[in-house]
């Protein structure tokens, strides 16, 4: 329990200073960009991350959850493997991105060099995956924490320093903006992978065994296949949802200028502020991955019942109070951006979304630790489909639009949130009544 605290307060307090920049870069772009260009930032930047986050492979949580549970000899041979690995899939997801991204509609309305700028991200992404990965499985937290805040400061210093020196055109701006991203990435990889090779050289020096690769790889597959489809079907659902939330209040009668900026309102602004808090949360996502997957694997399931006890009281401690300054004071924190009573109303009436997502956040890494990877999987299609369909079924009614939006959103999160606890719950032999009796499988 102190090595969890202790990891988790190190990515705590670097969290906070990365989200009080992520803020500001928000603050800047919303002003630069203005309500149209930040509805299109928007609307292109889940494409990216879906990219990036094929480039990573899911190896943070695969390589962290293996380091965690194998035995240190293990580690140099084991390492060697997956960065074999890495290269090929890395070169195969090149190879099929250069050819596919020209072809996608949506690419044909933004600058030309984005194209680019995403290839140059890929081989990034897949190698600093393998770091993060082994530094997260020896919780060595403070170099993670530290890439974070850094890749946070070194993009608000780039945006802060080219939109004042120079004045662009909205495409050109949105580039600006995603070349900052790019940029911070690569310093991110720098820091890591050189910890990294110095780490790997270190593991030479020691004895070490090797692991069969046909098993380190069917290992891989198994924590990270289901763990990429989920990623996939995560990163789908937040490319295609921007469409789906126009299309719905299109259809409710409003013009689709307004319906624009409506949703850069709601996904840079009312985002941007409602998801400061989550830092915290995926504070504890890094730590709960190796340390639930370590108790797991040695059946100490009364550490995991008392693990989730805390971090849940933890949860309760930050996020209603957040949640209430965002309720009460809506408008001034809104105004920071630009001042909008629709973007202070949608802040106000997502609150249910933002404290829910407090709670799954956690819960999600706690069933990546317990290796219920497809039920995670299985909980984010359900909930999907609900949220979904809700929020085309009540956006789309002229007497709902953007607030029936919401509503769907926040019944998605509802259902989530309630499938992940009951199942963490029943894994980890937590019961309801007067005692928590110690799972016996």
């Amino acid at each position: 329990m102190k090595l969890f605290l202790r990891g988790t307060l190190v990515l705590i307090f670097a969290a906070f200073f990365g989200e009080m920049a992520e803020l500001l870069i928000n603050m800047i772009l919303a002003r630069e960009l203005g309500e149209s260009g930040m509805g299109s930032y928007m609307t292109i930047l889940p494409l990216i991350f879906l990219i990036m986050m094929l480039a990573s492979f899911e190896l943070p949580v695969s390589v962290s959850k293996l380091v965690a549970e194998k035995d240190p000899k293990y580690h140099q041979k084991m390492l060697r493997d997956v960065l074999h690995l890495t290269i090929v899939l890395m070169a195969v997801l090149f190879v099929l991105v250069a050819i596919i991204l020209p072809n996608v509609p949506i690419f044909q309305s933004y600058h030309p060099f984005i194209k680019w700028l995403v290839l140059f991200m890929i081989p990034l992404m897949s190698f600093t995956s393998i770091a993060r990965g082994y530094f997260m499985g020896k919780q060595q937290m403070g170099k993670i924490a530290t890439a974070n805040l850094v890749r946070r400061l070194v993009q608000l210093l780039l945006l802060a320093g080219v939109y004042q020196l120079f004045e662009f055109e909205r495409s050109t701006a949105v580039l600006i903006a995603i070349f900052t991203l790019a940029a911070s990435e690569l310093i991110v990889f720098l820091y890591l992978f050189y910890f990294f090779i110095i780490s790997y050289q270190n593991l030479k020096k020691v004895p070490g065994q090797s692991i069969n690769r046909r098993e380190l790889q069917k290992n891989l597959i198994a924590i990270s296949g289901p763990t990429t489809a989920l990623r996939i079907f995560h990163s789908l659902t937040h490319a295609v949802q921007p469409f789906l939330i126009k299309a719905a209040i299109v259809h409710a009668g409003v013009p689709m200028e307004t319906a624009n900026e409506q949703f850069g309102m709601v996904a840079g602004v009312a985002m941007a502020i409602g998801f400061f808090p989550a830092f915290i949360a995926h504070s504890f996502m890094i730590v709960l991955i190796p340390t639930v997957a370590k108790h797991h694997a040695d059946g100490e399931y009364v550490k995991l019942q008392k693990l989730l006890q805390h971090v849940m009281l933890l949860t309760i401690f930050y996020g209603v109070p957040a949640v209430t300054v965002f309720y009460f004071f809506a408008e001034p924190l809104t105004s920071m951006f630009f001042y909008s009573e629709n973007a202070a109303y949608y802040l106000q009436i997502l609150w249910p979304y933002f404290l829910l997502h407090f709670f799954v956040i956690p819960m999600q890494a706690y069933l990546l630790g317990l290796g219920l990877m497809k039920d995670a999987f299985y909980h984010t299609v359900w909930s999907t489909v609900v949220s979904f369909a809700t929020i085309y079924l009540l956006g789309s009614r002229p007497e709902w639009q953007m607030s029936g939006v919401i509503i769907g959103m926040n019944t998605g999160a509802m259902l989530m949130t309630f499938m992940h606890f009951l199942t963490v719950c029943k894994k980890i032999g937590v019961t309801f009544g007067p005692r928590t009796s110690e799972k016996n499988t």
